[in-house]
């Protein structure tokens, strides 16, 4: 919530690496500087710095769906993200 007060939020998305790197990896990656335990670049950081402290701040439950297998919300999102990488080429 923009006001700051805790919510609970059901995050529905169709990347394991979303559902599963809360789960600690991000943590461990972010100990380390953003390195992975191969040493490279963990992908997407500056989204995840953006996620981080609102799964401080939230009570998020992560639900998974396979992607482009008609999840109307899902679709909907992947739309979205097709459009705006577009407009960025």
């Amino acid at each position: 919530a923009r006001c700051g007060q805790p919510c609970l939020v059901t995050l529905t998305t169709d990347s394991n690496m979303v559902r599963r790197g809360n789960q600690g990896w991000v943590y461990g990656w972010q100990r380390q500087g953003w390195r992975k335990a191969d040493g490279k670049r963990a992908l997407n950081v500056d989204l995840w710095q953006q996620l981080l402290p609102l799964l401080q701040t939230h009570t998020v439950t992560f639900n998974w769906v396979k992607g482009h297998a008609g999840h109307p919300y899902n679709e909907r999102c992947d739309a979205l993200a097709v459009q705006e990488y577009t407009k960025h080429k």
